[in-house]
C-alpha cells in the first residue's frame, strides 16, 4: 500500500534488527522501499538489500558531505553499481552549506559530475539541498533533460513552484507533522497531485507522535494521514497516489 521513497536501512541504528524489521514490512502495508545510497559503501549495501528483498530498490550516489572524499575513480565505481537492474536512481546528491563538511567548490564540482552520470545512464536523481538553494537550482537548470526529486522538502511555495516548473518532484517526510511545518503544508495544499512522494528518511525525522525515536517505514501512515488532512482526501487515496507517483518516477513496473 505504501512506498517509502527514501530510507537509509544501511545506517548502524538498524544493525541489531535490520532483517527482522524489513521482513515485517509487507504485512504492515509497506509494499516498496527505495534505500538511498550516500557513499560508495552505503550504495553497495543498498544494492545488496535490493538483492535480498524483492520490495527494496536502491540508489547510488555520494552525499555532499562526502564530496571531498571523491576522486576521478569514484564516478566510475558509481557507474558500476548503477548497472544493477534494481539501482533505479542517482542519489542522494546535491549541496549542503549548513555544515560545509566539504568545500563548496568541491561540492558543486562533484554534484555536476554525478548529474552528468545520471544523464549518461538516463536515470532520475535524488537531490539533497540545505541552505544552498540558489546554487542547487543554477546547477539543476543546466540539466533540464533530467528528472529529479528534492527529497525531504520543507521549503516555500515560491521555491516549490520553481522546482515543479522544471517538471521535478517533491518528497515529504515526518517533518510535515511538526508544529512549525507551515510552509510545507502550503506546498502540499497547492501542488499538483502527480508530483507528490512520501518518504521517511529513516532512521531520521520520525513523525509525531513518534518524534525523537528511531524512524522506520512503519511510520509512513502518520505522514500519509497529514497529507490527506491537508489535501482533503482519504489516507487510502494518498497512499495509492504516492505509490503510483513513486513507481513512475523510479521506473518500477
Amino acid at each position: 500500500m505504501y512506498f517509502d521513497t527514501h530510507a537509509h536501512y544501511c545506517d548502524k541504528r538498524f544493525n541489531n534488527d535490520r532483517d527482522e524489521l524489513l521482513e515485517s514490512m509487507p504485512d504492515a502495508g509497506v509494499s516498496l522501499i527505495l534505500n538511498s545510497g550516500s557513499s560508495l559503501y552505503s550504495s553497495d549495501l543498498s544494492i545488496k538489500l535490493a538483492d535480498k528483498y524483492p520490495f527494496i530498490y536502491a540508489s547510488a550516489g555520494i552525499h555532499p558531505h562526502d564530496s571531498k572524499s571523491m576522486n576521478d575513480d569514484t564516478v566510475l565505481e558509481l557507474k558500476k553499481l548503477l548497472a544493477h537492474p534494481k539501482a533505479v536512481a542517482v542519489g542522494e546528491i546535491g549541496l549542503d552549506y549548513h555544515y560545509d563538511f566539504s568545500p563548496r567548490d568541491i561540492q558543486k564540482k562533484r554534484f555536476r559530475e554525478q548529474l552528468e552520470l545520471a544523464r549518461s545512464l538516463n536515470k532520475p536523481v535524488i537531490i539533497h539541498e540545505r541552505e544552498a538553494l540558489q546554487d542547487t537550482l543554477n546547477i539543476v537548470r543546466d540539466f533540464s533533460d533530467l528528472t529529479g526529486v528534492f527529497h525531504c522538502f520543507s521549503g516555500s511555495w515560491e521555491t516549490a513552484k520553481i522546482i515543479l516548473d522544471l517538471g521535478w518532484y517533491l518528497s515529504f517526510t515526518g517533518v510535515i507533522t511538526f508544529k512549525n511545518a507551515r510552509k510545507a503544508l502550503e506546498v502540499l495544499e497547492n501542488m499538483p497531485a502527480d508530483r507528490i512522494m512520501l518518504e521517511t528518511d529513516c532512521p531520521y525525522l520520525a513523525p509525531d507522535p513518534k518524534r525523537g525515536t528511531r524512524n522506520s517505514s512503519l511510520y509512513l501512515p502518520y505522514i500519509a494521514q497529514k497529507v490527506a488532512e491537508v489535501r482533503g482526501e482519504s489516507v487510502h487515496d494518498i497512499a495509492e497516489l504516492t505509490m503510483d507517483n513513486g513507481k513512475r518516477f523510479f521506473g518500477i513496473i
